[in-house]
C-alpha cells in the first residue's frame, strides 16, 4: 500500500485528502505545520507528498526545497494563490504538480495515481540491470550482444536466452526440463535433447576449454549450475 504524507494546515481539508486518499487505497499522515512534515520524512518513507503553500511556520517553496534535497518522490503542491509566478517557484523548488484550491477530491485522487505510476515506472526501469557482468562475460541486455574478455560472440536467440538465464541466477541448479520450459514454453514443440545441443554451442562460445567449464557446471543425473 502507497504511503502518503499530507503537510496541511487547514484540518477540514487535510481530513478530507485524507478519506478520499483512503477509499482509493493509499494510507496518509497528516501534519499541520512544515517542521513536522519534515521531521515524519526523516523517520517514515513515503511514496509521495501533498503540501500546501500556506503553512504556519515555513513557507512552503522552501518545504518543498528541502525536502526534494533529500527525496525523489513526487511532490504536489496544494495552493489558494492563482498568480503563475508561484507555479514556476513551485516548480523551481522542486514540486511535479501544482493544484489550487478549491478542488475536486478526485482530481486530487487522479493526480496522485498518476505520479505514482509515472514514479514506479521510472523506480523500475533505473533499477533494471542493461547488462550483467560475470568475470570476463559482459552480457548486453538491451543490445542482446555478448563479449568475452571484450571480444564479441555471436549467438543464436535460444543461446543467448539461456545464457541470460544462467547469469541471472548464479549457483541455481535447473533441471532439463525446467530450462526447456522456461526457455522453449512449455507447450513448445521438441525435445529436452535440445537443451543438451545449445548447452554444449553456448559453451563453445563462452569457455576457454569446453570440456572444462568454469561458467557452465554439469550436475550429473540433476542438471546444470551456472558458477560466478
Amino acid at each position: 500500500m502507497n504511503k502518503i504524507l499530507i503537510i496541511e494546515d487547514e484540518m477540514h481539508i487535510a481530513e478530507l485528502e485524507r478519506d478520499y486518499l483512503e477509499v482509493n487505497g493509499y494510507s496518509s499522515d497528516i501534519v499541520t505545520t512544515g517542521e513536522e512534515g519534515l521531521q515524519l520524512t526523516k523517520e517514515n518513507n513515503y511514496d509521495l507528498i501533498i503540501l500546501d503553500l500556506m503553512l504556519p511556520d515555513v513557507d512552503g517553496f522552501d518545504i518543498c526545497r528541502q525536502l526534494r534535497e533529500r527525496l525523489d518522490i513526487p511532490i504536489l503542491m496544494v495552493t489558494a494563490r492563482k498568480e503563475d509566478i508561484d507555479t514556476i517557484r513551485g516548480f523551481d523548488r522542486g514540486a511535479d504538480d501544482y493544484i489550487q484550491k478549491p478542488f475536486n477530491p478526485n482530481e486530487l485522487v487522479a493526480r496522485v495515481k498518476a505520479h505514482l505510476s509515472r514514479y514506479e515506472r521510472l523506480v523500475k526501469k533505473n533499477r533494471e540491470p542493461n547488462a550483467i557482468h560475470v568475470k570476463g562475460l559482459h552480457i548486453d541486455l538491451n543490445a542482446r550482444r555478448l563479449y568475452v574478455n571484450g571480444e564479441e560472440r555471436e549467438l543464436r536467440a535460444k543461446e543467448f536466452d539461456l545464457l541470460v538465464l544462467f547469469a541471472s541466477h548464479p549457483d541455481h541448479v535447473f533441471t532439463k526440463e525446467a530450462l526447456f520450459e522456461r526457455i522453449w514454453g512449455i507447450d513448445a514443440f521438441g525435445d529436452i535433447t535440445t537443451v543438451t545441443v545449445h548447452i554444449r554451442k553456448l559453451r563453445e562460445k563462452i569457455e576457454e576449454d569446453p570440456s572444462n567449464p568454469k561458467y557452465i557446471e554439469t550436475l550429473w543425473g540433476v542438471g546444470y549450475r551456472f558458477r560466478k
